[in-house]
């Protein structure tokens, strides 16, 4: 069979199993890629045989409900591919959004500093403090996880692209405040769906639990961070988070009554919905 041909005979049953219209293709490409093919030179072409045996095995998987992500060991973001498994979430094309904010933030409050000390609070699997320490080398981040196993992917992650990412254990922002430390940004993704909101079987039976629920409304590690927060943040720090796109209007009251004197903002993702929450103190 040809590419083209195997694409095609796999591109309806991935739909159909609800992976999207182009997971068939994104799946072949990459591993051409990881074998210096370009599929589209040779997509006319008679499939190598190593790549159609993988690629039927993988179509499988993803016909089962397994995302892309973790059927490749991998998932790209900000232009970087980092390694995921199922004890971390898969970066979403959101959060290279929240990454973007901060980094326009950094510029706007913090370009004449020569260091500024970011957390991470939630990483998973270091995503987004390791691409904000690649990309502007004046942060420091120190990024927490309550999952050790996650941390030991992030752990990896921050080897294989060279970052220099501290990594602690523990809940929050407590391992932060146990050590006593402080911050000028705090970056957070944390779980954000109600406990009792219906998912995609692709999300609920392969991601992380831990890593996707926040409480009865799903704000219950907001109110932890919002409470705690005086304790960790210098003067004038910026807090981002990411947030569930019906979720603005409810952060927005809430944080106004732990931070009646902030500057407090909600902004739209790429898609026009309500993603990311700003706190400047």
């Amino acid at each position: 069979m040809t590419y083209h041909s195997l694409i095609l005979d796999a591109r309806e049953r991935l739909f159909q199993a609800g992976q999207g219209e182009q997971a068939a293709q994104l799946l072949m490409v990459e591993l051409c890629r990881q074998r210096d093919k370009n599929l589209y030179i040779l997509m006319n072409e008679e499939c190598d045989k190593e790549i159609e045996e993988i690629y039927k095995k993988a179509v499988i998987e993803m016909e089962q409900g397994k995302p892309l992500g973790y059927v490749l060991g991998y998932e790209w973001f900000f232009g970087y591919d980092f390694i995921v498994n199922e004890d971390v979430l898969i970066p979403r094309c959101e959060t290279e959004e929240l990454v973007e904010l901060v980094l326009q933030k950094f510029d706007e409050k913090f370009s004449n500093r020569d260091h500024v000390t970011v957390f991470d609070v939630a990483t998973g699997s270091g995503a987004i403090g390791i691409t904000l320490n690649l990309e502007e080398e004046k942060m420091d981040v120190i990024a927490s996880d309550i999952s050790q196993k996650a941390l030991d992917v992030a752990y990896k992650n921050n080897e294989k692209l060279k970052a220099h990412v501290n990594f602690i254990c523990g809940s929050m922002l407590d391992p932060f405040i146990d050590r006593n430390l402080h911050c000028d940004i705090l970056v957070c993704n944390p779980p954000y769906i109600p406990d009792e909101e219906e998912m995609e079987h692709s999300v609920v039976d392969y991601e992380p639990h831990v890593a996707l629920f926040g409480g009865e409304d799903g704000l219950k590690f907001y109110r932890d961070v919002f409470e705690k927060a005086h304790l960790v943040c210098l003067e004038h720090a910026f807090m981002a988070f990411e947030m569930g796109y019906q979720q603005g209007k409810a952060l927005m009251e809430l944080s106004r009554q732990y931070f009646p004197d902030a500057c407090i903002q909600v902004h739209k993702d790429m898609s026009g919905k309500d993603r990311m929450l700003t706190i400047e103190l």
